[in-house]
């Protein structure tokens, strides 16, 4: 066993960028925690300019963006194999299937190279609604990450699960680690005067399903017209969205916010979180939702059930049901005392739970443990 001591530890991530969802708010916050270790040295290549990009650089941490647009796949890929001869790492993190592709490749003609990969939610070729094409991407990069990857990084359970029951992964090859995110700069929420907003956020995408969310705010707005809803984000749904929310006459009470730069005062504006996705890891989005104060309501689908516990944190919800989601939201914008306990329970539980810090920790033991077996 080859022992470190008091040398740096070189550490790249490779990642899209292209938008500033799970994956990539997950790897700012990771960077931003890795970056109080004094023996890690950090560097990330990012496939596009963007949110990420200019997050990651106000940390200080050396970025190199290699523009996906307008280039081939092999010129991509020599671009980046160039850029990691220069920075010459220990550790190259990779975080989505085309980013874990391109690792794989370049790890073929740079020896020593050691490879992890963070799996940020259920892999494509479990999904049926998913393509021919991008199930097979799929079962290559799952080939990928179990012959030629030293570890791969799952964020919940279930995901672990299915990667020893189903896909018969080797578990000593898994490892799991919550998301985290930051909560110290963000005020904790007083009450719930005002109007009563649920709101949700994410990308717009069938995975999501925000069509069952405008069904359970039709639900709502059938009992009571005191309370609105909100969705931050965009997507290829979003006209079947638009045109559910005029089909059911809702268009003044469930608006359609878009793309949003500034986060923390969307959740601010919020009263609940609700998340209707048909499968989820550990949602940044939820977490964020948690350190504001806000309750969630959910349906019980993958590793939620490791954020919200069921009547603490808000409530998960067994049965794909409009309706009793329904009912839930209506409790909640009745009772304050209940209200109040559970944001409280919310924010308490991802400051215990899923810090920055903590999965910072755990990252970086990971890193040295690579690293010191050679």
């Amino acid at each position: 066993m080859r022992n470190r001591g008091n040398v740096m530890i070189k550490i790249c991530h490779i990642i899209s960028g292209d938008l500033w969802a799970g994956a990539e708010v997950m790897a700012y916050y990771l960077l931003k925690g890795l970056k109080g270790y004094n023996k890690l040295s950090l560097s990330a290549i990012l496939l596009n300019k963007g949110k990420l990009d200019e997050e990651i650089r106000k940390q200080g941490i050396r970025v190199y963006v290699v523009e996906e647009h307008n280039k081939s796949f092999f010129n991509i890929l020599m671009d980046i194999r160039n850029i990691i001869k220069k920075l010459s790492p220990d550790v190259l993190h990779s975080h989505r299937y085309k980013e874990n592709i391109i690792a794989f490749l370049i790890s073929r003609s740079i020896r020593g190279l050691k490879l992890i990969a963070t799996q940020h939610g259920l892999p494509e070729v479990n999904r049926g609604s998913t393509s021919l094409k991008h199930r097979m991407i799929s079962r290559w990069n799952l080939f990928m990450l179990s012959k030629y990857f030293y570890r791969v990084v799952v964020v919940s359970q279930d995901i672990k699960e299915l990667f020893e029951k189903k896909i018969k992964f080797d578990y000593k090859k898994i490892s799991i680690i919550h998301n985290g995110i930051m909560i110290t700069d963000i005020p904790p929420k007083l009450d719930n005067r005002g109007t009563f907003v649920i709101g949700s956020a994410g990308r717009v995408f069938p995975v999501k399903d925000y069509p069952f969310m405008v069904e359970i705010a039709n639900e709502v707005l059938k009992k009571t017209k005191d309370i609105s809803f909100q969705l931050a984000g965009d997507g290829p749904d979003r006209p079947r969205l638009e045109a559910l929310i005029k089909r059911y006459g809702i268009d003044r009470q469930f608006v359609l916010k878009g793309h949003l730069s500034d986060m923390s005062e969307f959740y601010k504006g919020l009263n609940l979180y609700l998340n209707t996705s048909i499968h989820e890891g550990i949602p940044m989005s939820i977490l964020e939702a948690m350190a504001h104060g806000l309750p969630v309501i959910a349906q019980n689908v993958g590793g939620l059930h490791e954020i919200v516990d069921d009547g603490i944190q808000g409530y998960l919800v067994n049965e794909k049901d409009p309706g009793a989601f329904a009912d839930k939201c209506i409790l909640l914008y009745k009772n304050k005392v209940l209200w109040k306990k559970m944001s409280q329970a919310a924010r308490e539980k991802v400051a215990r739970n899923f810090s920055v810090p903590n999965m910072a920790q755990q990252y970086h033991n990971l890193y040295t443990s690579v690293v010191s077996k050679g």
